[in-house]
């Protein structure tokens, strides 16, 4: 079994519980879900659902980073949101963020996200 390492994120927020930021096992960097956290002030951005999907992205490009990895390193995302009427307003964000080929992707509905956050979003990269 190849060796998992733990990727510290010191750009991005800090975790809210006993989980790492991204394990990364052979070519594969499994990351965390994000939510919009500030990591500067550790509280969580006020506003609208693409507000808060933009600092999501942001969390996840500095996760990204610590493991040596971009956004198009990015092979697959799970978007999570407390109201599907949001998908809009994150699909925008998001499309400025990933480029073609885009990563697959599911998006699901929740009952909540931690801090009463509107989006969450976990991705899987590959290293080149």
């Amino acid at each position: 079994m190849p060796q998992k390492e733990a990727i510290v994120a010191e750009k991005a927020p800090a975790a809210l519980g006993p989980y790492s930021a991204a394990i990364s096992v052979g070519p594969f960097v499994y990351c965390s879900g994000q939510t919009p956290i500030d990591p500067a002030t550790g509280e969580l951005v006020e506003g609208c659902a693409a507000c808060q999907t933009t600092q999501v992205l942001k969390n996840i490009q500095a996760v990204l980073e610590a493991a040596g990895l971009t956004l198009s390193d990015v092979v697959k995302t799970t978007v999570f949101l407390t109201d599907m009427a949001n998908f809009q307003k994150m699909n925008g964000v998001y499309g400025e963020y990933f480029a073609e080929p885009f990563p697959a992707r599911s998006t699901v509905a929740v009952a909540g996200l931690p801090k009463d956050a509107l989006v969450e979003i976990e991705v899987v990269a590959v290293r080149p």
